[in-house]
Order: C-alpha cells, then structure tokens, then sequence
C-alpha cells in the first residue's frame, strides 16, 4: 500500500516536472520574440532614415539640381573691332556670377535684334541684352514688351540715352553685365509711333520707341551723323551734325495733345519723349520719367542763331513754361501733321520722311534690370 502510494507521488511529481519545463519553454519562447520585437522597434524608430542619395544608383545624375541660368546677348557687329575678345569677355562675366554660357547671337542688317531676341526666348534664354546702340535696344525691346523676359542694357553705341536715363554703367561691359546678370527688375513704359508718310502706295508704319522720337532739326542731325564718323569721334558727331543743320526753315506743325484743342506753331523741331535726358547730359524734358505713365513733349521755335541761343539757355535753365521758343506738353496721345515732309528719327535711328506722326503711351509694358 505504501509502495503503491510512492509510486503516485512519483508519477504525479514527473508530471509536474513536465508541465513545468513545458511552461517555461512558452514563456522562454514569447520573451524572445517580444525581445525581438522591442529590438526591431528600437531600430524603425532609433535610427534616422538613409539619405535619398543612398538610394540612387552609383553614377546617376542628380535631378534636384536646377540648371543654370542662360543670358542672350544679341549684339550689333558692326559696333567692335575685336568681337571675339568681346565675346570672351562677356562669357567670363557671366561664369564668373554661376550663370551658364551665354547665346551670342548677332544682328543683321535685315534684323537689326527683334527676330534673335525672339529666338532666344523660345531657345530658353531667362535674360536678353543687347549689346550696340540705342537702335539695337529699341529692336531688342521690340521683342519683349508685354513679356516677362527681363533686358540687361549693355553699352556699345555712341549715346546710350536709356541707360544714361535710368543711371547705369555706360563705360564699362563688366559693370554693365553684373547689373544684368546680379540686378534687379524695373518696370518702364514704352511709346508706341505710328507713321504716316502720305504715300500712294504706302501704309502707316508702327514702331516703338523708349526714348524720343524727333521730327525736323532733330531727326535732321541723326541723320547726318553717319556710323563712321560716331566711330570715330564719339558723342562729338552729333555736335558736328547740329552744326551743319543749325540755319533752316521753320515748318507748319498743328499738334492735338489729348483731348485739347488742336494747336498750331512755326517749329523747327517737335520731339516726343519717354525720357528727357540726351547727350551731354542735356534735360531736353524735364519732368519726364520712364515709368510714370505718360508721354512729354517739346517743340522748339527758334529763329536764326540767335534764336538758338535762347533756346540752349532754357534748356539749361530746366524751365518748363513761359517761353515762346520752347513749348513743353504731358500727355498720353499725341497726333502731329506738317505742311511739308519732314525727317523722323526714333531713338536715334533716321526712318526716313513722313508728315504725320501720332504717339501713345504703353505704360510699364518692359521689364529692365537696374542696379
């Protein structure tokens, strides 16, 4: 009986043994993959994420990087000797600020700017500066007025009026093209000509202007100041120019300013401004400014040498009224018709004869980049 009795404890105790080994290999095995659990946690949450780069193929390009900037220089040939050196010289200004190489492009005498700017713009240029004179700028600007495409006005002619109007470098490329490339956006108006010169088999012609368009004594000396004397005398050929043109008739000029009544003068020039500043530093108008929204204009009355003089001291003197010789007006339109054809010359540029000459204003409908 007592041997009977041992043997149940015996059997009852390995079972225990059994049922204890069994639960401590569960509770063994559930700690090990909380462990591992816990391990992995710490390692999806411990741990930052890897770079994006070190998911990138070995080798592959970095797309983030945005490409460089492109500037369109469309510059007039005929106004250097050495275009290559000029040509260096404006690539190294523009690497040196980390904008890209820039598209050179030359004019033509069959397009003197507008056709390239336009092709430089849908070619992805972000900036267009013309390099020549005045006339290369109008052409230029013909281009992107409306458009959000900045220009950077780089000096290459004889007068350079609209950067002398709007105070930038006008004896240095470099200084000029860091103002381009590093500046920033000024918002300016722009004159819109329309040119009536009463030929049979002639319509009116549309232009823009940024500066002045001038019809009599003015246009006059524009046009006989040709290229090779600019060459070679600079700024001096307009003074030889207006020498020769200073003794001429007066011409008949009925000008309707707005909505005013038509007025009628003796003139020997009438110029329309979108700025007032021309070379030597002359305030031709005063009060004009390039971004102000309207128009000024000027009609000189002078009578013989002596005439002239009093003219020059009027000028000098920036006063704007009381003076029969020297007839300031604002305006937004203008339309002006002569009893005879007269030269006109737009920025500088001669266009010819012409007896009527209507004007607008387009205000801030070009960008340019200033210091």
């Amino acid at each position: 009986m007592l041997t009977d009795h041992a043997g149940w404890i015996a059997i009852v105790a390995a079972g225990m043994i059994v049922i204890a080994l069994l639960a401590w290999l569960v509770i063994a095995t559930s700690g090990d993959k909380v462990a591992q659990a816990a391990a992995a946690g710490v390692r999806r949450f411990g741990r930052r994420r890897p770079h994006r780069e070190h998911f990138r193929p070995e080798g592959a390009a970095k797309s983030a990087e945005a490409p460089k900037r492109v500037a369109a220089i469309i510059v007039n040939p005929t106004k250097f000797d050495d275009l290559a050196a000029v040509r260096a010289q404006v690539t190294k200004g523009c690497l040196a600020v980390g904008w890209g190489e820039p598209l050179w492009v030359e004019t033509t005498a069959q397009d003197p700017g507008t056709g390239q700017a336009r092709q430089a713009v849908r070619d992805g240029a972000t900036l267009i500066c013309p390099l020549g004179g005045d006339g290369t700028v109008r052409a230029v600007a013909a281009a992107l007025v409306g458009t959000e495409i900045p220009m950077g006005l780089l000096p290459g002619g004889t007068a350079n009026l609209l950067a002398r109007n709007l105070n930038l470098p006008v004896d240095s490329v470099d200084a000029a093209l860091k103002v381009a490339l590093t500046g920033q956006n000024k918002r300016i108006d722009v004159g819109r000509l329309t040119v009536d010169r009463s030929g049979e088999h002639e319509s009116p012609e549309e232009h823009i202007f940024l500066i002045m368009a001038g019809l009599g004594f003015d246009a006059a000396i524009m046009a006989d100041a040709p290229e090779r004397l600019k060459k070679t005398v600079g700024p001096l050929a307009y003074t030889i120019s207006g020498a020769k043109n200073l003794r001429g008739p007066q011409f008949k000029v009925r000008i309707k300013i707005d909505g005013e009544p038509e007025l009628t003068r003796r003139a020997r020039t009438v110029v329309i401004g979108n700025c007032g500043k021309i070379t030597g530093g002359l305030m031709l108008m005063p009060q004009a400014e390039v971004d102000d929204g309207w128009l000024d204009a000027v009609i000189l009355s002078p009578v013989g040498v002596v005439g002239w003089v009093a003219v020059a001291g009027r000028l000098i003197s920036k006063k704007r009224k009381g003076h029969q010789r020297v007839d300031h007006h604002r305006l937004k339109s203008a339309t002006i018709r002569t009893d005879r054809p007269e030269r006109v010359q737009i920025d500088g540029d001669p266009i010819g004869q012409a007896r009527a000459l209507s004007a607008t204003v387009d205000p801030l409908a070009l960008i340019i980049r200033v210091g």
